[in-house]
């Protein structure tokens, strides 16, 4: 039997290693230190608790390794990865932003997932909102890991246009994870009329980024991704407001940074981004 790995056990990865875990799959949760994580929803009475293993003391070399952790917490863990894989394990990047794969330095293969996965933390409790989605670059290697885990609840979907989903999804994150962040509110604040509107400039300002790299969308991508932020219950954050309330580092640097580096390379004007990427910045900035 195949050996899974998660390393970091946030709500990201907590939900993937759950449907594996749940389906009978041998999976090992890896967090910094020992202790377990919770897993409750929000339409179910029952939760599920699992135990988490310190990332020090781990000896498994896995087959499967799914790495949940923030971009701003990978450096921390690429020293344990030697003795975690060996030549044909299958890595997994499943966190937000892009431009993180060259940090790699392993055998095995290694793909980033474009991760539809919602849900928060608290304490050791993981509340599951919505979604099991991964989606991964079609290739023979990731259509052997989709029949792996085709016992599960996991849903793993292949993209011949793997580069539109990751433009995709940076473009969704910019916009719901700035203004969640800078306003230190849930998704509560889509009722908002003038938010709605700055929502739509940045996802706009996104889509013309995206064609400067020679990736298009249909002039309907606005209406979508406002459609996909409307199904967001209320009480709902963003992976930025969660870090921005608690004080910890966001991933501006993967998102918002990443999109205003390629805005400048290619000498776009995106005032929006600039305003929010330039408060975000400041946000962090410690006296």
């Amino acid at each position: 039997m195949y050996k899974f790995g998660v390393i970091g056990p946030g709500a990201v990865g907590s939900v993937i290693g759950e449907s594996l875990q749940n389906s009978g799959y041998h999976v090992t949760f890896i967090g910094r230190k020992e202790g377990d994580v919770c897993i409750e929803r929000v339409d179910k009475p029952e939760n599920t608790t699992f135990p988490v293993e310190a990332i020090f003391e781990v000896d498994t070399v896995f087959d499967y390794l799914f790495i949940t952790v923030k971009g701003t917490q990978l450096e921390g863990i690429m020293p344990y990865l030697d003795k975690l894989t060996h030549e044909s394990t299958v890595c997994i990047l499943c966190q937000n932003g892009y431009g993180q794969l060259d940090k790699f330095q392993i055998p095995g293969d290694v793909y980033q997932a474009v991760v539809y996965i919602s849900g928060q933390k608290k304490g050791n409790v993981v509340t599951h909102f919505r979604d099991r989605i991964l989606i991964l670059p079609e290739n023979t290697v990731t259509k052997k890991l989709t029949e792996v885990v085709a016992a599960t609840n996991l849903d793993i979907q292949l993209r011949a246009n793997y580069q539109n989903e990751i433009w995709y999804k940076l473009i969704v994150n910019v916009a719901i994870n700035s203004v969640t962040a800078l306003s230190r509110n849930t998704a509560l604040i889509l009722q908002e009329e003038k938010v709605q509107n700055l929502c739509k400039k940045l996802i706009q300002e996104g889509v013309e980024i995206a064609a400067a790299e020679g990736v298009y969308f249909q002039e309907k991508i606005t209406e979508e991704i406002m459609q996909i932020y409307a199904g967001y219950p209320s009480q709902m954050g963003t992976s930025m407001y969660y870090d921005m309330i608690n004080d910890q580092a966001m991933e501006v640097d993967y998102i918002q940074g990443f999109l205003y580096a390629k805005s400048k390379e290619h000498d776009l004007d995106t005032p929006c981004l600039d305003t929010v990427y330039s408060l975000l910045l400041a946000s962090e900035m410690k006296g």
